[in-house]
């Protein structure tokens, strides 16, 4: 069967390259504590042709060993330190008023470069290599010598630091340090102003338009499954920073805002979608809170969810109001970023097969009204989950070009979200 096919370009015009670098994951704490910090050793470490250097893909083993050939060739994560030298990169260090170049503040290459802190550092890391090997493998220096072993334990990898990719909670937990936010990572409306896109993410999506440098799994319902946990984790991760922010700094902290309710094209009143649709729960020109990684997700979840989409729906009505108390927000978004956690585990046991995948297609089919009226984010999100769902739903049987095509024509819609027009988004679904 012919690979299916991604419509990466789009992906990649919607949210640009600088958003597309994954820092060095928060680890969990070991089971067994470690003499000493994991320390980073760097790309060199897996470079060898008798390693992951290897120019052609190996057959005779369980790892194709070309995976640093691919990343260093193809992946657009060992591109993402040059982002930081490139003229609008320059011009936002000036604006946000950096006290040094974006290619060595602390603040960008925390996201477009392995940067550990110096006592992590096992040997000298070139920030010039990009997000690269441990970025998303965790810090190598107790299980880069046991994992090349054959007969040795996985297990033991993963306690001496090494990240669970396989795992779909870990994997979008890794992407999400960058891809979402972090305590100590994220972007805000002053970085956005300053030039920097707003992130826009969705695992699956974002998996698939990668240069593959694994075995795809055996279990067909892998990719759906990779889709719903992502989503869950992404506003899990979402409700985490939002708590956050309503704790302390700035407020309101417009990022966390649907954008394009104020950044759109002006059109006569007698045509704007926006005026005939209504402000329900909000003051007209309220912009509303951006809940985009909730709805296609809460189709998924459905019974699961009636609790936290009742939440979201408060909280929504919160963000909403100029009044809303910073610490209700905060106190209802931590609340409901547990209960999105259990969503998440609760969907790692969700039974994925063709049927239940073409099934919750067809959801997003009938719901394409109300999807295309919660505005540009929640189509951008819908038109990344018909694209993941219909990769999934390819791999399990046999392929539909008219339906990539119209997928294709989704994106289309998106190609300028300040005059993104509902009714054909929804006609286009």
């Amino acid at each position: 069967m012919k690979p299916m096919r991604i419509h990466w370009k789009p992906i990649f015009a919607l949210c640009g390259l600088l958003a597309f670098a994954v820092p060095f994951p928060a680890q969990k704490k070991p089971s067994v504590p470690a003499p000493m910090p994991y320390k980073f050793t760097g790309p060199g470490s897996c470079s060898s042709g008798s390693c992951h250097g290897s120019v052609t893909p190996k057959q005779e083993t369980k790892i194709f060993q070309n995976e640093y050939s691919i990343w260093v060739t193809q992946d657009a994560h060992a591109k993402a330190f040059a982002a930081l030298e490139k003229p609008v990169s320059v011009r936002m260090a000036k604006i946000l008023g950096l006290s040094s170049s974006a290619a060595t503040a602390p603040k960008c290459l925390a996201c477009h470069a392995l940067s550990p802190p110096e006592s992590q550092r096992g040997r000298a890391i070139e920030a010039s290599d990009g997000v690269s090997c441990e970025s998303c493998h965790g810090p190598a220096s107790d299980w880069l010598g046991p994992h090349s072993l054959r007969g040795t334990d996985r297990r033991a990898w993963l306690r001496a630091g090494m990240v669970d990719t396989k795992d779909p909670i870990r994997r979008a937990e890794t992407c999400a340090t960058c891809h979402v936010a972090t305590p100590e990572k994220s972007v805000d409306h002053e970085m956005i102003a300053a030039g920097h896109p707003a992130l826009l993410f969705e695992l699956e999506s974002y998996s698939n338009a990668m240069p593959v440098h694994w075995r795809l799994p055996e279990d067909a319902g892998a990719s759906a499954r990779s889709w719903s946990v992502g989503q869950a984790v992404q506003l899990r991760e979402g409700l985490r920073q939002l708590a956050r922010r309503a704790k302390s700094g700035p407020w309101p902290e417009y990022a966390e805002l649907d954008c394009f309710s104020c950044h759109h094209s002006l059109t006569p009143a007698m045509d704007s979608w926006r005026q005939a649709l209504g402000y329900e729960g909000r003051r007209p020109g309220a912009p509303p809170w951006n809940a985009s990684s909730w709805q296609v997700l809460r189709l998924a979840a459905r019974e699961d969810a009636r609790s936290l989409d009742s939440a979201l729906t408060d909280l929504a009505h919160l963000m909403a109001r100029s009044d809303g108390e910073r610490a209700r927000v905060a106190e209802l978004a931590s609340r409901s970023a547990e209960a999105a956690d259990t969503l998440a585990h609760s969907l790692t046991r969700k039974r994925w097969g063709r049927n239940e995948t073409g099934r919750l297609m067809r959801l997003i089919v009938r719901d394409a009204d109300r999807l295309a009226d919660q505005g540009a984010r929640t189509a951008e999100q819908t038109a990344l989950a018909l694209q993941s769902l219909n990769v999934a739903y390819t791999r399990m049987g046999k392929p539909d070009r008219d339906l990539d095509s119209a997928i294709a024509g989704l994106f289309q819609q998106l190609e300028n979200p300040s005059s993104y027009n509902p009714r054909r988004f929804a006609t286009q679904i």
